[in-house]
């Protein structure tokens, strides 16, 4: 009788510690989202200010990272309510309209890009284009362990998918911050244009790889 007891208890326990943790991972993507929403309005001002199509190209991303993360909230806060079946249904429908949106907004860094460098349309230097560049370098390594390191705990393919995504996110930090960098100390503008290449890249390969995810 005790040991039935003492199973129970066991169980009671994982299952409140298990809800903790999809909880955790919910207030990580409320953040995500809302960073990425702050990340692109501020990318976006400063980067069409400044005529950056490398700063406008990770505001745009950001706008996809924002939708991507919106679908991940829906899925963990349906966690339990729905069949795991119907629950994968929807979340492919939304994930396909996420990578379309990526392949969109990748042409258009993509002709932007080419333009400048072709027609030489020197962008203007950005400080407030580093400074997003040096916190979102800050910022996505620390959501990146977070997440993973839930995602593994609660057996979740799409947060530990999610905390890669927000690794990759920091790299992009790291190109855009050579590229306003380049440009701002050292008068090297193109380094504007082909860090939005580098953008498309990445653009293209989310596009690709969430579109046939499943």
């Amino acid at each position: 009788m005790k040991n039935v007891e003492l199973s129970h208890a066991k169980t009671q326990l994982t299952f409140f510690q298990t809800e903790g943790l999809y909880r955790e991972g919910l207030r990580l993507e409320y953040f995500t989202v809302a960073y990425n929403i702050i990340e692109a309005v501020a990318s976006l001002a400063f980067g069409l200010a400044a005529h950056s199509i490398a700063l406008v190209g990770f505001g745009l991303d950001s706008i996809v990272e924002s939708l991507s993360g919106s679908v991940l909230i829906w899925r963990l806060r349906r966690h339990g309510e729905i069949p795991k079946e119907k629950e994968k249904e929807i979340e492919n429908k939304a994930m396909k309209f996420v990578a379309i949106s990526f392949f969109i907004l990748g042409a258009y860094v993509l002709f932007e890009s080419t333009e400048k460098l072709i027609l030489r349309e020197i962008p203007q230097p950005s400080l407030p284009g580093i400074v997003i560049a040096i916190a979102s370098m800050i910022i996505m390594p620390i959501l990146t362990v977070k997440k993973y390191t839930i995602g593994k705990e609660i057996e979740s393919n799409a947060l530990i998918a999610d905390s890669r995504e927000t690794l990759a996110c920091a790299f992009l930090s790291l190109a855009l911050l050579l590229g306003l960098g380049s440009n701002y100390f050292i008068g090297f503008w193109q380094a504007d244009p082909i860090v939005g290449l580098i953008i498309v890249l990445f653009l293209l390969r989310e596009g690709w790889e969430g579109y046939h995810a499943h």
